[in-house]
């Protein structure tokens, strides 16, 4: 073995700490692992190097020892503990499956005798702007898995019970060990599961489930916002061979509305109103979501586009007792097809008109005229 400095075969400062040493044995030890280097002897050696170099710095009481007398500590029984820096190798085997578990296939699961969650469903379900307002409860069916009722879910035939698995021993994990570290896999006669059905039960296949429709009752709230999730705890597929079932989760999604439109609790609606309302004043009724109606007064004057609040009459706040309000903007329309009378009306209207009558638009024209009269200078 190669008497270089450990520090500089990890490429580290001398108080490196462990986060900065892990870091660097992770990244070297991808670098040189055998598997990555098949036939390649010097890469070989390099990755010996790095591992006793690891396993002697991280070790607080053996880094003392190296710091102080050099690879001597290690020699001749010197040194905590006495010994070959590697008598504590249980160290390195920890982390080596956190480092190498995506190419030796994944980390130290154990199989809890077969038992394997199901998986979570989605379920889509639109509702309407008038639904999410006052809530409801939907009843929805769900194709999904359920445990098998011939064998309760054990995936054996009647009468006959899965048996442990001769290979794993029921842990369903089976280790190989290769040089002075072990390597765990999951076991490939009773894949993970620990157990193994000789006589599968004839209705699930030895599955432990079955498929088929349920209904569910779901409770929508008041106030349901588009896009919201609801979560149904343990309503999703069974697991295999009893085990937990997953969750059900229901995405909402609101139609949009004829009249109005949602912003969080608040409505927004556009109402027209005549170009004689909007000049000499009036009122009208508009209907809330909640079925009743209320008058909306319009001032004198009233430009197009003006809004109107109507405090409290918008989308209820989800599970709060306050309610958004509702924003009425009116739309000044222009009247169309006139008669004779009412064009001579309105050109006489116009001829009487002053500056006073139109602020906005005669204000406009006047500045326009000014900046390129400026302009032209």
């Amino acid at each position: 073995m190669s008497k270089a400095d450990f520090y500089e075969t990890l490429g580290v400062e001398r108080g490196a700490d462990e986060k900065v040493l892990k870091a660097a044995f992770r990244k070297l030890a991808m670098q040189f692992h055998p598997d990555r280097n098949p036939g390649n002897a010097e890469a070989e050696i390099r990755f010996k190097e790095i591992n006793l170099a690891y396993e002697v710095l991280k070790d607080p009481q053996k880094r003392a020892a190296y710091d102080r007398f050099g690879h001597a500590a290690f020699e001749q029984g010197m040194g905590a503990g006495g010994g070959h820096p590697f008598s504590g190798a249980g160290g390195f085997a920890d982390i080596f499956e956190d480092i190498f578990g995506d190419i030796m296939g994944g980390g130290r699961r154990r199989s809890s005798g077969g038992r394997e969650r199901g998986a979570d469903l989605r379920y889509n379900m639109e509702i309407t702007l008038e639904e999410a307002f006052s809530g409801r409860t939907a009843q929805i069916r769900v194709p999904t898995a359920v445990t098998c009722d011939e064998c309760s879910g054990s995936g054996a035939k009647p009468g006959t019970q899965p048996t442990t698995c001769a290979m794993c021993s029921g842990s369903g994990r089976v280790r190989a060990s290769q040089g002075f570290f072990s390597i765990e896999r999951t076991c490939p006669q009773c894949g993970g599961r620990g157990q193994t059905i000789k006589d599968p039960c004839p209705k699930c296949a030895g599955q432990g489930r079955t498929t088929e429709e349920r209904a569910l009752s779901v409770n929508i709230p008041a106030g349901i916002e588009d896009g919201t999730r609801i979560r149904l705890a343990g309503e999703g597929e069974a697991g295999q061979r009893s085990g937990p079932a997953g969750d059900l989760y229901i995405f909402l999604s609101v139609k949009p509305h004829e009249l109005f439109q949602r912003d969080g609790a608040d409505l927004y609606c556009k109402v027209p109103i005549s170009m004689t309302t909007a000049a000499l004043g009036g009122q009208f009724e508009v209907t809330s979501l909640d079925g009743t109606q209320t008058r909306v007064k319009v001032p004198e004057g009233t430009q197009n586009g003006r809004q109107f609040r109507l405090k409290g009459k918008g989308m209820p706040v989800l599970r709060q007792p306050q309610m958004g309000d509702l924003y009425i903007q009116v739309a000044v329309e222009t009247p169309q097809n006139l008669s004779k009378r009412q064009r001579e009306l309105l050109e006489e209207f116009e001829q009487l008109s002053s500056t006073e009558n139109s602020p906005q638009s005669s204000g406009f024209f006047s500045r326009m005229k000014d900046f390129f009269e400026s302009f032209g200078e």
